[in-house]
């Protein structure tokens, strides 16, 4: 009997024991199921961005041969400028450039509009200022820039005009 007086006197001192404890494991699973659950948001959205990078390099994987075709047709502006305009190589020449650019602006390849245009770092590139009454306008296209889709391709190399302060010479 004393045996059985002892246990239940035990009990109560035991039961605060018992909820500490069942309440520290339950915690202690609540923050584990909060890193579970953050891992795996966090591993969604990585197979989301690699998802998204992948279609972006798909999508440009043809840049580097549509930028190395501009020198092609960089060389035939240069060839067609000084060429005879009568001459049937000329017009042949003529005719296979302007198939190029047809091919280019299929693919997505446009020219960037520089002259008259407000200076934009982000698509132009001085060369040169030249004394002008608007200042930051480019003047000149010294070399076309094109972009391709929504990306430049390649920037266009201008000439942007620059004012140029006269000083006051006072005449007496």
């Amino acid at each position: 009997m004393t045996l059985n007086k002892k246990t239940q006197k035990e009990k109560p001192a035991m039961e605060p024991l018992k909820e500490k404890a069942e309440d520290g494991k339950e915690k202690e699973l609540e923050e584990y199921t909060n890193t579970l659950k953050r891992l795996q948001a966090d591993f969604e959205n990585y197979i989301k961005r690699m998802e998204k990078e992948g279609r972006e390099r798909q999508e440009y994987a043809s840049a580097g041969i549509l930028q190395r075709l501009l020198g092609i047709v960089d060389d035939f502006e240069r060839a067609l400028r000084i060429a005879d305009q009568k001459d049937a190589l000329t017009q042949g020449m003529q005719m296979m450039y302007q198939e190029l650019l047809k091919l280019l602006a299929e693919e997505g390849v446009i020219p960037i509009k520089a002259v008259g245009e407000k200076f934009d770092p982000y698509r132009h590139e001085i060369l040169d200022f030249q004394e002008a009454q608007e200042e930051g306008m480019v003047i000149e296209e010294l070399q076309k820039g094109y972009a391709y889709k929504d990306k430049v391709l390649r920037t266009s190399k201008v000439k942007v005009g620059k004012k140029v302060e006269r000083e006051n010479v006072q005449r007496p």
